[in-house]
């Protein structure tokens, strides 16, 4: 067995599951991260804990894969703030940290706080490493712990601020990569024969059937599949927005996103439905608006890889166990083809005709400044066919899950799972993951104040994504609320969302970007054109209208 120092063994294990980027803030195992130079692994120094969390968030995602990040001791909370994302979008992110040597803890040693229930809380593993022979032990673990099941979260705490007693010390190691666990899923479990049996008799049986696609069919690559099955069944599909781009939008069947960052056709007929069948989907309170949509009455067929999942929102008549690609595979396989729905598509299609007729007025408009709605028409026009869309949350999340179409298979769609700011830093992720891909990241001007200094480290890097700002000066998704509170608008109240406005172009340029300003839609295709073509990081400040204010989302009366 070859001796070696922690670090080399670390940035071999890094390198042998695959992973191209690493995300850190220093001062964190600086021999592993000069032993991961010499493997071609690029370093993504940031400027946060928080960002170097949200890139590797985006990494996993975008490879279907583990991603690696790394903190000293003083910032590990930080990056604990920013895995909560990553921890609920199930994404395999590895979390390497240091801490204070063990001799010092619970002695008010300088900048030492308790670093075990911070990161209990956003992952699924944490382990604490105090000499190198336990690292093959303890790292292997992580690896296999957070792309197995449900995806998530691990971790690893070093000895040593900065991981010293670990990564400088040698001892005879032995580098072993476990192939499974180097991509998402590792494994394909297909679901019990008796219950597929009972899931397609209870879908035919069903008048007015839908699905409902999660983040699961993403993780499973399981597009074809889905479409494949509601097409053999004539069943309409809504997608959470982790499965957006795994239904075509122009679909005679497409119902688009339902729950809280939703159409109100898609609520509507989920609400109405007979049968809802979530497809590797939590059925979490996003999704479902609170678990209102569908009424908790409503009989519910669940597939999910992971048992714990199945039935803990919705009681279930069926319950599937399984990868979501093997298992849609063999019902498509058994399936007879359903009974015609004529109905009840033709009540789905109404339904959906009925709110694309609603929001026609701001879809197609030119006043000015624009209106968001008439940006994500545009951008569904002009996003390149193989492009990666990544959404902040919020008023992000809501324009482009509703209202921006993806119209090419080839195209992909990420989103923030929870913190505002998270998009510019996983863009730059996403990009890491799949350089040859254009990545558009569509923010506010809100959510790009967050982390803004992550330009800088795209430009230092080299890492050539899009950020789109939806620039209407203000967090205008707290208007309501702030003058619901006050009885109007005032001076005082107008402090709580609205800003200045700001020159975002300029900011880029200053920070070795380049920057683009867009003042009306005509001028949209070309400033893209020139964002994509560039050859460096872009952001691209869209003007638009402080008013554009995202419908609350549908609910029975």
């Amino acid at each position: 067995m070859p001796s070696m120092t922690g670090a080399r063994f670390v940035a071999e294990t890094v390198h042998g599951y695959g992973i191209s980027h690493v995300f850190f803030m220093p001062y964190i195992g600086p021999r592993a991260l000069m032993e991961m130079e010499r493997l071609g692994i690029k370093r993504v120094q940031t400027h946060g804990e928080k960002a170097a969390a949200y890139m590797a968030d985006a990494y996993a995602r975008v490879s279907r894969g583990p991603a690696f990040c790394m903190a000293q001791a003083v910032g590990a909370l930080n990056l604990a703030a920013g895995l909560q994302d990553a921890y609920l979008a199930c994404a395999p992110v590895v979390a390497m940290t240091g801490r204070e040597f063990l001799s010092n803890q619970k002695r008010h040693a300088y900048q030492e706080v308790d670093h075990v229930n911070p990161f209990s809380a956003v992952s699924k593993y944490s382990a604490y490493v105090s000499t190198p022979e336990h690292l093959p032990v303890y790292l292997r673990q992580a690896f296999r712990v957070a792309t197995t099941g449900t995806p998530g979260p691990a971790h690893i705490e070093l000895e040593g601020i900065a991981g010293q007693a670990v990564m400088e010390e040698e001892a005879e190691l032995e580098v072993f990569v476990e192939e499974a666990f180097t991509k998402l899923p590792p494994f394909r479990p297909e679901a019990e024969p008796s219950q597929i049996e009972a899931a397609l008799r209870l879908l035919n049986s069903a008048h007015r059937p839908v699905i409902v696609a999660g983040g699961g069919v993403t993780a499973s690559d399981a597009r074809a599949e889905l479409i494949e099955l509601a097409q053999k069944l004539s069943v309409p599909v809504a997608t959470s927005l982790n499965a957006k781009a795994m239904f075509p939008s122009d679909h005679e069947l497409a119902v688009g996103v339902p729950g809280s960052y939703s159409r109100a056709c898609s609520n509507q007929v989920v609400h109405e439905a007979d049968l809802v069948f979530f497809v590797g989907s939590h059925a979490g309170g996003q999704v479902t608006h609170f678990y209102q949509i569908p009424p908790q009455s409503t009989p519910i067929i669940q597939l999910d890889i992971n048992p714990e999942e199945i039935g803990r929102n919705y009681p279930v008549q069926v319950g599937l166990q399984g990868d979501v690609k093997t298992s849609l595979r063999r019902m498509i396989d058994s399936a007879s083809p359903a009974p015609a729905r004529t109905a009840w598509i033709a009540r789905v299609q109404e339904l959906v005709q009925d709110w694309k007729d609603s929001v026609a007025h701001h879809v197609n408009s030119d006043i000015l400044p624009m209106r968001p709605e008439r940006l994500c028409r545009d951008l569904s026009d002009l996003l390149p066919s193989d492009s990666i869309l990544v959404s902040d949350t919020g008023h992000a999340g809501i324009w482009t899950g509703t209202l921006l179409d993806l119209k090419h298979p080839g195209q992909s769609y990420i989103r923030c799972a929870g913190s505002l700011g998270w998009g510019l830093p996983a863009a730059i992720g996403a990009k890491c993951a799949q350089p040859d891909r254009p990545v558009l990241c569509f923010t506010g001007d809100g959510g790009i104040w967050y982390h803004l200094a992550e330009i800088e480290t795209a430009a230092r890097c080299g890492i050539n994504t899009v950020i789109l700002v939806n620039n209407n000066h203000s967090l205008n998704q707290e208007q309501d609320g702030v003058e619901d509170t006050y009885g109007g608008r005032t001076a005082g109240s107008d402090e709580l969302w609205l800003f200045e406005d700001a020159d975002f172009a300029r900011i880029a340029e200053s920070m070795g970007a380049l920057g683009l300003t867009v003042n009306k839609h005509s001028e949209l295709a070309g400033a893209l054109d020139q964002a994509f073509n560039a050859g460096r990081p872009v952001v691209v400040d869209v003007k638009t209208h402080v008013e554009g204010i995202a419908p609350r989302a549908w609910t029975p009366s």
